[in-house]
């Protein structure tokens, strides 16, 4: 047989990942937190030229018990990027804010109830959801960022495309960088904008996201500690069952990042804080066999930190979508009301 499939497996069997999680103590967790932190931020690659934020109101739109905000903010270099800020009526800045991170798609858009026209969208939600609308519902200031490559911040080349992935990631990889490097240190960039507007409790930010936007909260909530409570939908697996088994987009792949750790000991980098997984026991990209297998190494991280009640898993019966089932209510748990 002339086929590499054996090659494949032997690599993968030959590559022991160095920071793979073996701590016994709480004092081996923090050593290995802070090892495998700072290693994983070097691959994903700060993008340089940190800007300053400078928002300018774009629109602003009555949308009944919401406001629907769209702000510009500087990110890194020249690099700018339109968020959607959706601000409850009855707004309690103690209900916290949560960072709302699209998938594959048109983009912010649709995370908001709009088409890619900007148009109020009409009939099926798509498998997001609108769920963006679901958490402003629910009194939480929502942000919702348009991601690098899609939606406005796609390539002028690329207008009547899905996306501007493929392009922009090889140019990025082939300069040393990585789009999950630009599009978690921009989202990062929401948390300091959250922190500016001031209207948020600082210690009750969250983010949310799906499937790409899964990769995006994840990996964000891993690096950075202002991030108090995620959800993420439709990722959470092995990289060896997924991104590297199935077809998957680009964007995905940080060069070396099977040497240093599977996606389970990325994700425990968020431990102790709050973490919800949801997957669709039908999900075809994302085997649930493997979110099983996932899940039980991030019971263990959080076992050993006494934090498992932080820990959530809906398990619901569908493909790769959205559910909410837990997620909605579990935030309004995390943040109850302040007494005065």
């Amino acid at each position: 047989m002339w086929n590499p499939d054996q090659y494949l497996q032997h690599l993968y069997d030959s590559v022991k990942p160095a920071e793979s999680f073996k701590a016994r103590t709480t004092e081996e967790w923090k050593a290995w937190q802070e090892r495998l932190r700072e290693r994983f931020v070097a691959l994903l690659g700060v993008p340089e030229g940190r800007q300053e934020l400078a928002p300018v109101l774009l629109e602003s739109v009555d949308c009944g018990s919401y406001t629907r905000q769209r702000v510009s903010i500087h990110t890194f270099g020249p690099l700018t990027m339109p968020v959607y800020v959706l601000i409850p009526k009855e707004y309690d800045r103690n209900r916290g804010a949560v960072i709302a991170l699209h998938g594959h798609g048109y983009g912010s858009r649709d995370l908001v109830g709009l088409n890619p026209d900007g148009s109020d969208k009409t009939g099926e939600a798509g498998y997001q959801r609108n769920f963006a609308l679901e958490l402003v519902r629910r009194g939480h200031l929502t942000i919702v960022p348009e991601l690098l490559g899609f939606g406005d911040r796609k390539l002028a080349a690329d207008a009547d495309k899905g996306d501007s992935c493929y392009r922009l990631s090889t140019n990025l990889l082939a300069m040393g960088q990585t789009m999950a490097g630009h599009r978690v240190f921009e989202t990062l960039r929401c948390v300091d904008y959250v922190l500016a507007r001031g209207d948020a409790a600082p210690d009750r930010i969250g983010c949310m996201g799906i499937s790409g936007g899964g990769l995006v909260a994840g990996f964000a909530a891993a690096i950075d500690e202002r991030l108090a409570a995620t959800v993420v939908s439709g990722f959470a697996n092995t990289f060896q069952a997924s991104i590297l088994s199935i077809f998957h987009c680009i964007d995905n792949f940080i060069p070396g990042l099977s040497q240093l750790a599977e996606m389970p000991d990325v994700l425990g980098l968020i431990a102790p804080r709050p973490l919800l997984i949801e997957a669709g026991t039908k999900d075809p990209i994302f085997p649930l066999h493997a979110v099983d297998e996932a899940y039980d190494q991030l019971q263990a991280i959080y076992g050993l930190l006494d934090s498992e009640s932080l820990l959530a898993y809906d398990r619901f019966e569908g493909d790769h979508m959205i559910s909410g089932k837990l997620a909605y209510d579990w935030f309004a748990s995390l943040w109850p009301a302040r007494e005065a």
